[in-house]
């Protein structure tokens, strides 16, 4: 899953034998890769229709995993753009039911974070850093490319990701979210949401985001051109090396 078109069109790239299906309007890619059974699916923004497709593909095409790929804007004073993002925890920055309950406490769940399996955080973990090694990295991304967003060293992060329906692009809202949850790394609008539905069923899921912008000011001048240039490559990498340690398994 991704919540842009440029997050999972060069995935859809990599299914062998590619059908198409169209459900709530949106159009589910299947195929193979790397000879696992697999469906691409383009989610659209926000936790609405995030969790609405991760229900489609529970439900209509019985999926037994969800990775979700895209990108963040950082939260997290030391991120810098290029980094990449695994969660560990998930949280809806948004939710709020108090006096019923606490501040971000999901209803009847009785938590507040959800929390990313072990096996798919050491697969995840994996996949990134064989991204970015230096000795492999630049034969992913152009160094024109890297030289454009200022990416020379990106990093793997590992911890909380916040989620909401709110773009994030004034550092006063970063500074308001940090005073409620200090520990989240990065921001986006549909992760938790996921994370939530897969939950319910009992799906183990996989969160990744590329941090895109520092979420304030500056947030919307380079977002289009990123997602296309660089999200969409560290995508198809990270897909990539995460199938191919799936295949590798099952041999």
């Amino acid at each position: 899953m991704g919540a842009l078109p440029e997050e999972i069109n060069g995935i859809v790239q990599l299914l062998e034998d590619k059908q198409e299906y169209s459900s709530g309007k949106r159009i589910y890619f299947t195929g193979k890769i790397q000879g696992i059974q697999t469906v691409v699916v383009f989610s659209r923004w926000g936790k609405v229709a995030a969790a609405t497709t991760v229900s489609t593909l529970l439900l209509q095409f019985h999926v037994t995993e969800i990775i979700f790929t895209g990108v963040a804007g950082a939260i997290h004073p030391q991120l810098n753009i290029g980094d990449v993002v695994v969660a560990k925890r998930l949280v809806q920055h948004d939710l709020d039911g108090r006096p019923l309950m606490a501040e971000f406490e999901i209803p009847l769940l009785n938590i507040s974070y959800i929390e990313v399996r072990p096996k798919q955080l050491d697969i995840a973990s994996k996949a990134v850093n064989r991204l970015i090694d230096p000795n492999r990295f630049t034969s992913v991304v152009s160094a024109e490319e890297l030289k454009q967003f200022n990416i020379s060293n990106p990093q793997l992060w590992m911890g909380d990701i916040a989620s909401g329906d709110k773009f994030f692009a004034k550092n006063s809202d970063k500074e308001a979210l940090l005073k409620k949850l200090p520990e989240v790394l990065c921001v986006e609008m549909e992760g938790a949401a996921v994370a939530q539905v897969c939950y319910e069923y009992d799906i183990p899921f996989t969160v990744i985001r590329t941090i895109s912008d520092a979420a304030d000011e500056r947030s919307a001048i380079d977002f289009p051109g990123f997602t296309g240039k660089i999200a969409n490559k560290y995508a198809v990498e990270i897909i990539q090396n995460i199938f191919r340690q799936s295949h590798e398994t099952r041999m």
